[in-house]
């Protein structure tokens, strides 16, 4: 017994040794990954090195002067990123975990959870809460200061840019989630309700800028006594009415609900997908229970199904309304914000990255924060209700 013992110990005892040193090696690993994606020259350099071990010194030359094949140096910097991401975060880890299993209970408890998610934490406060803070920062320093913050209230082509983005918001999520649901309850009880779901989801699989692209093609428009290639207008000009340029007309009703109606071809099958599993969790009992009691089918959805799936349903609208909110792809690529469709993100994009003005810039950017937030925080408290409920 003695023997095992002396043996374990001497085990915890190399351990105990090799772990910190496991740690530095770590944190090294870490340090050198970030060196050489922060120097771009830098794994072309030890790729150089590499060529001048095999005696290819003008292949060595071309790489350090920025030319030659960069083949090697995309290979050295994959090798690397490989034996960072893996051999050095699992030292890392490892010789943190070693360190604190040695420490009393008591303080384990306390520093062990946040061995693992601390440098989570860390790598979250870089990349979101700082950018947040200075993005800020940026909006009362940068450019006119303070004045950015009266441009952005006080500009009336802002104003018309509000006025989009709350169409954006009532339109576009009332629409997107009251098809999805609408959808949802018909194909719930069709004999292929797979398939059906399929051709209604299938657009979310495109991206906003391909989706906007196939809309140009259907909106497209000709002057009159010209064939019209886009299908819209195709089948308006059919029905004996003349041709209308869906997107381009200067009446930002027609334009914008054009857009609009984009991003509900899109988001229709999400709400669809999630609202329909939300329904099939509704008892059964409960429908039979009302259809005993004479309740019509429009009484059971209403007063039955729509109160049992609410959690669901706030889910859905809120991640819509976010959605909506953020839109930008959606506009850049069919208008550009011409024809009265501007709305905040885009115009955040045209200030910050055309006109490099980065004051107004992130001013609309906090605008667009401060919209987003209040949503973000109702998702979060709605899913742990939800959570809670279950």
């Amino acid at each position: 017994m003695r023997d095992r013992t002396s043996e374990l110990d001497e085990r915890t005892g190399w351990r105990g040794f090799l772990m910190p040193i496991g740690v530095i090696l770590g944190l090294a690993g870490l340090i050198i990954g970030i060196w050489f994606l922060v120097d771009d020259q830098l794994s072309a350099n030890v790729a150089a090195l590499l060529y001048d071990a095999f005696g290819d010194t003008a292949g060595a030359d071309a790489l350090r002067a920025g030319s030659g094949n960069r083949t090697a140096a995309k290979v050295v910097l994959a090798a690397v990123a490989l034996a960072v991401g893996v051999g050095g975060i699992w030292l890392f880890y490892a010789g943190l975990n070693a360190i604190v299993m040695r420490l009393s209970a008591r303080w384990r408890g306390r520093l062990l959870p946040w061995v693992f998610v601390g440098p989570a934490l860390l790598l979250l406060t870089v990349y979101l809460v700082w950018p947040v803070v200075s993005t800020i920062i940026k909006s009362v320093t940068v450019g006119a200061g303070l004045a950015n913050w009266e441009w952005a209230l006080t500009n009336p082509a802002n104003h018309q840019m509000y006025i989009n983005n709350i169409l954006w918001l009532v339109v576009g999520v009332s629409g997107a989630v009251g098809l999805g649901l609408l959808i949802a309850a018909l194909v719930d009880r069709v004999k292929y309700e797979s398939v059906a779901k399929t051709f209604v989801f299938l657009p979310l699989a495109i991206s906003l800028v391909g989706a906007s692209v196939i809309w140009r093609f259907v909106y497209a428009w000709k002057p009159e006594g010209q064939p019209q290639i886009g299908l819209l207008n195709a089948i308006w000009t059919g029905l004996g009415q003349e041709p209308i340029a869906w997107y381009q007309t200067p009446d930002y009703h027609v334009s914008t609900f054009a857009l609009i109606v984009i991003l509900i071809w899109l988001q229709t099958g999400f709400a669809m997908v999630v609202l329909s599993a939300a329904i099939k969790g509704v008892p059964p009992e409960l429908t039979e229970a009302a259809s005993l009691d004479g309740a019509t089918e429009r009484q059971k959805f209403l007063q039955i199904t729509v109160p049992m799936i609410r959690g669901s349903l706030v889910m859905v609208t809120i991640t819509t309304a976010i959605v909506v909110l953020k839109v930008f792809d959606i506009v850049y690529v069919m208008t550009g914000g011409r024809f009265n469709t501007d709305v905040v993100a885009n115009q955040m994009y045209l200030q910050a990255f055309q006109f490099f003005d980065q004051g107004r810039g992130s001013v609309l950017a906090v605008v667009l924060f401060l919209a987003v937030l209040p949503m973000a925080l109702v998702n979060v408290r709605n899913i742990r209700k939800q959570g809670m409920a279950a």
